[in-house]
């Protein structure tokens, strides 16, 4: 039996051994058994996530007591026999270096998304008409947030079908002192919106459903009306489609993710023109069209 870790960096290790042991799956919010050890840790000694493990100011070897390792062993078998993600147990997620509140009513922020707007990849489809923008499937408000953020001379409305999403995404819009600038509301789609819009985000339910039997339990513990978007998961996507020129101005554009299911979305719409933009997970999760292009296509069906 091994002993008993007595600084911050032997509680992370040993909990990273465990998580690692217990095959948990990760991906809401990190990558890897040691990453997601640290966050529990640290966040469960109330040591700020950011705090260096590393350097003269490290906090890697400061010791830990008999109570702080009760209490990380108490959080880790909440995560491990509860299997759900780490952001649930925390109630706190980050996206951007932007923290968010999250909980078991809406899904835990990792929108590729947020990388596209701190980057400036869609910019160039955005100029001086650029002032309205719609967050759809807005979940728990974080892209409302950062495109709120990232445009400080727009409004933005938010949207979902869930009311208790849309009360985890009021926390998180009062939280950043945005009230005045970020309206909710209640929408099955476009159908409670009306908008126009110069540019409309969507992370939808794009999950098939073969995927969708396929995931693992940290996945099965969101709601799966944020996930699961049929046959092919384009079922919300095709109405999306449809509904969205209505809603945007001239020169508007529509930023949508779909995961991987690219294949199945150029199966679903092989003549719409779209731009595939750049990812830190590659260039097939997150695709750009243009009103324009969506008129064209919807003239054809």
């Amino acid at each position: 039996m091994s002993a008993a870790p007595q600084t911050v960096i032997e509680l992370i290790d040993d909990a990273a051994r465990q998580l690692t042991e217990a095959g948990v799956a990760f991906g809401h919010g990190t990558t890897n058994a040691f990453d997601e050890a640290a966050w529990l840790v640290l966040w469960r000694l109330g040591v700020p996530l950011d705090a260096a493990l590393e350097g003269p100011d490290s906090i890697a070897d400061q010791p830990v007591d008999d109570n702080q390792r009760a209490q990380v062993a108490a959080l880790l078998r909440d995560r491990i026999d509860g299997r759900k993600p780490a952001a649930y147990l925390t109630h706190e997620a980050w996206l951007q270096g932007v923290p968010f509140y999250v909980d078991e009513r809406a899904i835990v922020p990792r929108s590729f998304i947020a990388e596209l707007l701190a980057d400036g990849s869609i910019d160039p489809w955005l100029g001086e008409h650029t002032r309205s923008v719609l967050d759809l499937c807005t979940g728990n408000g974080s892209l409302a947030v950062l495109a709120a953020m990232t445009y400080p001379d727009v409004g933005v409305d938010g949207a979902d079908i869930s009311p208790d999403a849309l009360a985890v995404a009021r926390i998180n819009v009062d939280r950043h002192g945005l009230q005045g600038r970020i309206r909710l509301m209640a929408s099955d789609g476009l159908q409670a919106v009306t908008g126009p819009y110069d540019l409309i985000l969507c992370n939808p339910p794009y999950v098939n459903a073969d995927s969708m039997a396929a995931l693992p339990e940290e996945y099965q513990a969101e709601p799966a009306l944020a996930l699961a978007g049929g046959a092919d998961g384009m079922d919300f996507v095709r109405q999306l489609l449809r509904d969205a020129p209505a809603r945007m101005t001239p020169h508007a554009v529509l930023v949508l993710e779909i995961g991987n299911e690219r294949a199945h979305f150029e199966s679903a719409f092989p003549t719409l023109e779209v731009v595939w933009l750049d990812t830190s997970a590659g260039e097939d999760q997150v695709l750009l069209v243009t009103r324009e292009a969506l008129t064209a296509f919807n003239s054809l069906q």
